[in-house]
């Protein structure tokens, strides 16, 4: 099943603190007993490569660098590019399905093993917009540019401008003015992203989101993807996560950052995706069962984790020479 035919049939689907020192010294032994698994020296099978769904030829590009002695901050740009340029996405760069308007607009950011990022938001007419924003983390005092400002910095990077509508999605998009429905709801307004973790053989950390957003979205709206702590985190120390689904509600949760903390804590990649997702679906008056979010992660060790509310969400994993589709388990079974 491909990606933008899950989000819409997802859309079809139908703890309190403790009290008392006894329960307390517990927890805090628990947390220090997974703390202590998580700093120590299990040997990871390195390098390795993870990203948000079917996409084997992003992470074979990415896997690639890594084993020609490259960086996980080169691979993972490399790697989503690929999907950039696959114009028969209609998610990813050329070819992304337009805002109402038929303006193709792209987010990205990418960051580093030190904590340096860079994104960029609203980006029209150039294809790889991660590049863009690897760039703004390189070259600029700034972490973000957006619109007319990221272009003129694109181009003046050396990017050529072209028109990111192909032919395809400017057919979907005409098909779509015939009713003009805005509804934020997945089974009319597709979308989705491409978000990459690689460790390098030096165990460094790296990742990197891009996407061409709501389809039909409001002009100007921006999602998750481009937000760190949000589409994507990194920490060195611990691991990196990255989200894909609804953006605004990755947002409210910070997603990813959460993942990340939650892992500092003790837990596994699993368990913090699947907490993360807790977060979102046991919220006061969530209409989870609307809308589809998918978290994956990476910790220090090499251990990986995926989870998502709604059912045939799946990670791509690249590790000790096997590149495969990992369909991930979910939190919406009923």
């Amino acid at each position: 099943m491909n990606r933008r035919k899950f989000i819409k049939n997802a859309s079809l689907t139908g703890a309190g603190l403790a009290v008392g020192s006894t329960l307390i010294n517990c927890s805090e032994d628990n947390t220090k007993d997974k703390q202590t698994a998580l700093n120590t020296n299990v040997k990871a099978k390195l390098p390795l490569v993870i990203a948000t769904w079917h996409v084997e030829n992003a992470t074979a590009k990415a896997m690639e660098v890594l084993e020609a002695g490259g960086n996980a901050l080169d691979a993972v740009e490399q790697g989503c590019m690929i999907e950039e340029a696959n114009e028969k996405g209609q998610s990813v760069g050329k070819g992304g399905l337009p805002d109402r308007d038929g303006h193709v607009t792209l987010d990205a950011c990418i960051m580093d093993k030190n904590g340096n990022c860079g994104a960029v938001v609203y980006l029209k007419d150039i294809t790889h917009a991660v590049s863009v924003a690897k760039k703004v983390m390189e070259e600029t005092p700034h972490v973000m540019l957006a619109g007319s400002g990221a272009k003129e910095f694109a181009i003046s990077k050396g990017f050529e401008p072209e028109d990111l509508l192909t032919e395809a999605s400017k057919k979907a998009w005409e098909e779509w003015k015939i009713k003009s429905e805005y509804k934020p709801i997945i089974n009319i307004e597709n979308h989705d992203t491409i978000g990459m973790l690689a460790i390098d053989k030096n165990g460094d950390i790296s990742g990197a989101c891009t996407t061409s957003g709501l389809a039909y979205k409001m002009a100007g709206r921006v999602g998750d993807s481009p937000i760190i702590g949000s589409g994507l985190f990194v920490d060195n120390e611990i691991g990196g996560c990255v989200a894909t689904g609804l953006g605004e509600e990755v947002v409210k949760t910070v997603g990813s950052f959460l993942v990340v903390e939650l892992m500092r804590q003790g837990k596994s990649p699993q368990e913090a995706c699947e907490e993360a997702i807790g977060r979102i679906v046991n919220k006061p008056n969530s209409n989870y069962k609307d809308f589809q979010v998918g978290y994956i992660a990476v910790n220090k060790k090499g251990e990986t984790g995926s989870y998502s509310i709604h059912q045939w969400f799946s990670m791509t994993k690249f590790q000790d020479g096997i590149n495969e589709q990992i369909q991930s388990d979910y939190y919406n079974k009923s």
